[in-house]
């Protein structure tokens, strides 16, 4: 699982975290099942606050997405909440802002940038072509 929180960014630290985890239990990444890090442990991962971590679980659980139990920690909820059609599109808004970084980063081509989106957006087993 690979999160990025902005620290430029005018969206709160834990909302990123919210928007990206939940971004990835609707997309299928996060089956249902998985077991997210601890609290702790994505904490520094990310250099986080544990109090920010928290928040965001505690937002997730709140919507369905994951679930919290003591000793057995948060994992991906057996029926996500759908998201709202806006949710939608600001995740996906967020989701393109740090593609577009990694790539900067990356030094790719707008070319090549693009062309692996296609790739990963391609479907698993593309249909047979229609005769």
């Amino acid at each position: 699982m690979i999160l990025e929180v902005d620290s430029g960014s005018p969206v709160p630290p834990y909302e990123q975290l919210r928007a990206q985890i939940a971004d990835l239990v609707a997309a299928g990444s996060l089956p249902v099942g998985h077991r997210l890090p601890s609290i702790r442990q994505l904490a520094v991962d990310l250099d986080l606050a544990p109090g920010t971590v928290a928040r965001a679980y505690r937002e997730l659980e709140s919507a369905g997405v994951v679930v919290s139990r003591v000793r057995h920690g948060t994992t991906v909820a057996a029926a996500p909440e759908p998201v709202e059609s806006g949710a939608a599109a600001a995740l996906l808004e967020q989701a393109a802002a740090a593609y577009a970084r990694a790539v900067r980063r990356a030094g790719a081509s707008q070319d090549q940038a693009v062309a692996a989106l296609r790739e990963k957006l391609a479907p698993a087993d593309p249909p047979e072509a229609l005769a």
